[in-house]
């Protein structure tokens, strides 16, 4: 008995000290930017209030439907409580919005698709298990079919721009076809013919009465939930400052018609290395550039004195 009274106090005073230590903790701040709030150090796991008037493209969400309320109050408390992933968005949107926004405008695609370019990569250069590459996860058949260069020394689905592009393009052929932006972008995910295909089996005509496959029936409420995340930071307990996103370094562009044996004594010539210049041009996928055909690429230059590199 004096032994497990002696284990109590001991716990007792880790406990009691561990309070101590978290109550003399301070919230990090960034100081160095004039105004800029505090974050808040405080740590609780709430349930989710839904949100009214969600939709997708002006396409309501009928919550009102309690199969419908429950998965996307899962997508909601699945997002929200991943707050690693969460805090990651919100600095690459940051970078990448701003890249997308006017190319999905100039399509006429409406905004709220760059949040699926959000679940489908993260706003990175993923590779799917299926062979999908890029922000947009294209697939090779359909880049090629879209005008993309595809091959072991160019692959512009890794091009953000003109992945993007090619995005808008399929993606208003699936409304032409299915009717709905939801459509659509359901479609990105399981193919025209697959939706089509599942309405005609089921017969109806909406996204959200379709019985699904498990990736194809969370994929417009993951896309809701980001949408609605990403809007309302402090609504779900992100707290952080503008300085600490992620900011687009300023590029130049150089225009290129011929071969370029070695892409290291390239970049050098630009006051840059290989990696940088891989950086800002994934889609050179090699240490060279073959140009058999004399096509003209673009390559982004990242401008002076925002990297600094050892002498």
């Amino acid at each position: 008995m004096k032994i497990i009274k002696n284990i109590v106090i001991t716990l007792g005073v880790v406990c009691i000290s561990g309070v101590f230590i978290f109550s003399m903790q301070k919230a990090p701040s960034d100081n160095s930017i004039g105004k800029e709030k505090p974050y808040v150090n405080d740590y609780n796991v709430y349930a989710l209030e839904m949100p009214e008037g969600l939709n997708f493209a002006g396409e309501m969400v009928p919550i009102q439907n309690p199969d419908i309320y429950e998965r996307m109050d899962r997508e909601l408390l699945v997002n929200t409580y991943w707050q690693s992933n969460g805090l990651l968005m919100f600095k690459r949107a940051q970078k990448y919005f701003p890249i997308i926004e006017p190319i999905l405008r100039k399509n006429g695609v409406p905004d709220d698709f760059k949040y699926l370019a959000v679940i489908e990569s993260g706003l990175t250069n993923a590779v799917s298990p299926a062979g999908a590459r890029g922000f947009w996860q294209i697939m090779k058949a359909t880049g090629r079919e879209n005008g993309l260069e595809i091959n072991d020394n160019v692959d512009e689905r890794y091009n953000l721009i003109l992945a993007t592009e090619v995005a808008c393009k399929y993606l208003k052929d699936a409304k032409n076809n299915l009717g709905t932006w939801t459509l659509a972008a359901a479609a990105y995910n399981a193919g025209n013919a697959g939706i089509s295909r599942r309405l005609k089996e089921q017969d109806v005509t909406n996204y959200y009465d379709l019985l699904l496959g498990e990736e194809t029936g969370r994929y417009m409420f993951r896309i809701v939930a980001l949408k609605e995340i990403l809007g309302h930071p402090e609504k779900y307990g992100f707290n952080f400052n503008k300085s600490d996103l992620y900011k687009a370094v300023p590029t130049y562009t150089v225009e290129v018609d011929t071969a370029v044996s070695d892409f290291s004594q390239f970049a050098k010539k630009f006051g840059i290395n290989y990696k940088l210049l891989k950086l800002h041009n994934p889609w050179l996928r090699e240490p060279h550039l073959n140009n058999k055909s004399r096509k003209l690429y673009t390559i982004e230059i990242p401008q002076e004195g925002h990297y600094k590199t050892n002498p």
